[in-house]
Order: structure tokens, then sequence, then C-alpha cells
């Protein structure tokens, strides 16, 4: 028969095994890109997150020097660094993965000890800068609490509780609220900030199905929007009250292929979003108050250009021609900045009817062609086979697109150029094109077009007045329709702006 101490020693090696499960589990599971790398500066061990990360296998990748991926310049003192102080938190590298660019990453290290105390190397943990600055510092937080979990093993034998301690204190004080729903969609886990989120204790609802959370009233919304399958969701906006916002994730957690279950983050974004509205509310407000005494201005300059007010003389008239034209332009800004702040609020409404685009179009040609032929333009209308084509459209804001299109072909197109608007029915659809011999648009700035307020560079140089709003209110409208629209550029060879409708069933 076993002795207490020999009991007690083999729950003691049981509880050992258990933890180093969990601490290789950890590593391997972590969202964040991991690797052990030796004294001398040779990757180790590496998780998953840092092969997905670096582009490179781990048979590739491990047994490599660190500057496989980092400067040799940049990486040295961070290593001499960590040796030295222990650690390094927050550093900013440059990251260069597998056949891509380099990548800003901020470096996070810790040394490993044996028993003795001396260094057998480093953790070394990584994260992409990239577009999420704002959540920068709970991030560090996480990320340094993870590295001080990932310590040498026999070192964490002997703190089991204590580690085991500081994961559950990242879970309690996680910001975010957490849900973590097994294989068999039962909720297995669920933070103190998911109960405050939804007003409901985890004591009432851990371990029940989809089925029955969906019976309760605090959660019924969230499993709705989350759907019985639940599948993986990337920061989408989920109201769960009017003025509280919630950014939700669902991340699909395995291990060798075998689903483990869901885990769902909902991170507050209420703030940002009040602030969008009060944004958008004050350029509402701010347009509004602006047109009226810009209407006053506009009547005043045609009732003296007129000669409602006597007669002006030759120098006069021209300096008021020029006010009128400055004036005209900032009329023409409040009523883009006015729509803007009507496509936010939700308040651009589309009245459709039937119309004959052919008409449309052909209107707006005729309106156009003395302006083109001035400047030297030579203007052309492909018209399609058919004299008619029905489409269900708001002929005003269609129009306000395509008369954008040949603007911005007018502006950015120089004399003895050429610029067309054609017309062609497609599959259950039509597609309009304006296609010019203009400027063009550089690679690196075409994905940023049809953003609000962007201007390319070389547009405000040949053109510095404008909004920047036009292209963005361009596919608002479009898309509102059910349409697409899109572009093809190259640089001194011009630009082709298209959209397609469908047409009138």
């Amino acid at each position: 028969m076993a002795t207490k101490e020999e009991n007690q020693l083999s729950l003691l090696l049981d509880d050992l095994t258990a933890l180093e499960e969990y601490i290789h589990d950890l590593f391997n599971f972590s969202p964040l890109p991991i690797c052990f790398i030796s004294p001398v500066g040779v990757i180790l061990e590496v998780n998953p997150a840092l092969e997905k990360a670096s582009g490179f296998k781990m048979d590739e990748i491990v047994g490599e020097p660190l500057e496989r991926v980092f400067k040799k310049e940049e990486i040295g003192p961070l290593a001499r660094e960590t040796i030295k102080e222990g650690s390094v938190d927050g550093k900013e590298l440059r990251f260069f993965p597998k056949g891509g660019e380099e990548v800003a990453v901020q470096v996070f290290t810790r040394t490993r000890k044996d028993e003795k105390g001396e260094v057998v190397g480093y953790f070394l943990s990584l994260f992409d800068l990239t577009g999420i600055k704002k959540t920068e510092a709970e991030l560090k937080r996480v990320q340094t609490a993870l590295l001080n979990i990932l310590e040498d093993t026999e070192e964490a034998r002997r703190k089991a509780e204590e580690e085991k301690d500081k994961t559950q204190a990242i879970i309690t004080n996680f910001t975010d609220a957490l849900f973590f729903f097994d294989k068999d969609h039962r909720l297995a886990l669920m933070n103190p900030q998911a109960e405050i989120f939804f007003k409901i204790k985890k004591e009432k609802v851990i371990g029940e199905s989809i089925n029955r959370l969906y019976e309760l009233p605090e959660l019924r919304a969230l499993i709705e929007f989350l759907g019985e399958g639940m599948k993986e969701v990337s920061r989408k906006e989920f109201p769960l009250t009017e003025d509280f916002i919630l950014e939700v994730s669902v991340i699909s957690m395995k291990r060798d292929s075998v689903d483990l279950g869901d885990l769902v983050v909902l991170h507050d974004v209420s703030r940002e979003k009040t602030i969008e509205r009060l944004k958008t509310e004050f350029v509402s407000l701010s347009a509004h108050q602006l047109r009226t005494p810009l209407s006053a201005i506009k009547w005043s300059l045609m009732m003296i250009l007129d000669g409602d007010l006597g007669a002006i003389n030759k120098g006069q008239k021209d300096i008021l021609e020029k006010t009128y034209l400055s004036n005209e332009r900032m009329i023409a800004l409040i009523n883009d900045l006015l729509n803007l702040a009507r496509i936010e609020e939700g308040k651009y409404a589309l009245s459709l009817a039937p119309a004959d685009i052919v008409k449309i179009c052909q209107s707006i040609i005729d309106l156009s062609e003395e302006p083109f032929k001035n400047k030297g333009i030579k203007l052309r209308f492909n018209k399609p086979a058919k004299k008619t084509i029905q489409v269900l459209v708001d002929e005003e804001k269609l129009k306000l697109v395509i008369q954008n299109l040949l603007d911005n072909a007018f502006k950015y197109t120089f004399k003895n150029g050429r610029v067309s608007l054609s017309l062609k029915e497609i599959d259950k659809g039509v597609r309009i094109e304006v296609k010019d011999t203009g400027i063009g648009i550089v690679e690196k700035e075409q994905k940023r077009v049809f953003s609000k307020f962007f201007r390319t560079n070389e547009a405000v140089l040949v053109e510095p007045a404008g909004s920047g709003l036009g292209l963005y209110m361009a596919k608002n409208i479009i898309e509102g329709h059910g349409g697409k629209i899109g572009f093809i550029s190259k640089v001194d060879q011009g630009t082709t702006f298209y959209f397609v409708l469908p047409t009138k069933s």
C-alpha cells in the first residue's frame, strides 16, 4: 500500500504533467507569433502563429539564425539587451516574412533560465503594428503576461498555481467580453466583462447549448447574430442596444485539425461610433449654416452682374465674376458635405423609377459638349445598338454620378486629349464607361480612390480645387442601386471608370 508521501508525490507529478501540457497547448494555440531563441541567436522552436506570420514552414525556419527574418543591425542590440536586462517590452523592429515586404512589428522578449539561474535562451514574440495602434497598450499587457506564462518548464513547475492564477487574471480583467463555445456548441467559458455587457451571471449559462441560450432574453440577440453554425467573423458590428455597439470576432480553435470550439470576442466600440455620429452631425449643422449666407452672396452677386443695381465697368465685372465662381465652388462643396452627412446617417435615400439610360447619357453629353470643345478635348458618345434601355434608377442621382465621372475626365485630360462615354448591354444589366487619355492614377494610390476626402497627389497639382467626395458619393449611389463601380488606370495613359447597373426586369 502506498504511503501518504508517495500519494502526495504522485499527485504532484500528475499536476506537473498537466501543467506542462497546458503550457504546450497555450504556446501552440496562442494567436501571437512566438518563438524560442538560443543564446547565440538560433531559432529553436516556433508556434503556428509565427509560421503563418513569417511564411516559413517549421522545418524551414527552425535552426536558422534570427537574421533570417530580422535585420542584423536591429536584432543584435535587441538580443544583447534581452540577455543583459532579462526582457525587452515593445521594441519596434522591421520584420521580413518569406517573399513579402517588410512589416513594422513590436517585439517582446524574456529570458529563459535553468535551475541554476543560467540563461539558456529567450522567448521572442512579435505583434503586427499595421492598423492596430489603438489597442497597443492592451495587447502589450497581454503579450507580457503570455511571455511570463511561457517561462522555462522547470521554473513553471515550481510556480504552478501562480501561473494558473495569472492566466485567470488575464481572462478576468480583459476589457473585452469573451465567450468560449466547445465543439458541441455549449458555452464553456464566459468572463466577467461578458457578464457586465449582457447583464447575466455565468452560473446561469455555463454548460448550456446554443438553443437553450437563444431562449434567454439577455443572449437571444447575440445568438441570433452569431447563427447556429457560428462561422468565423472578423470585426463585424453588433448593436446590442441603440447606444451600445460591439465589434464581434469569432475565432475557430483547432488542434491538429481537430475542432476544439469557437472563441467569441466582443469589443466595445460605442465611443468611436458616438464620435463618428457627432462628427457627422457637426458637418451637417455647419454645412446648413454656411449654405444660407453663401446663397445670399450668390444672388447679390448675380444682381450686380446683371446690372440690377446699376452699371459696372469691365474691371469690376471681371472681379465680381471670379468672386461668383469662387462662391459657386463653396456652395458645391457645402452640398457635397451635406450629401456626405446624409450618406453616413443613412438618409441618402434613392427614389427609384423606370428610366431610359440612353436618354440620360445623351442629355449629359449634350450639356458637356461645349466645355470639352473649348478646352480642345474630343468628346464621344458610344451608343448601344438598342435605342432605348430601361433601368430602375434614381435619375437625378445617377446623373450626378455620370456627370462627376465626365467632370473628372475633363479636369485631368489635357488639350488634344480624348474622352468617351460608352453604354452597352451585358447579361442582366447595363455597363457605363467613361474613358479618358488623361494623367492616370499611380498604382499605390488606386486602393484609396473611392475613400472620402481623398485626392491623388497628381490630381491636386493639376486641379487644386476639389473636395475628394465625388467618387465616394458615386460609389454609394451605384451600390445603393445594387450595382458595382470600378476603374482601370495607367499613369500618363488615362483612366477608365465603369459601373454596372441591373436592367429593369
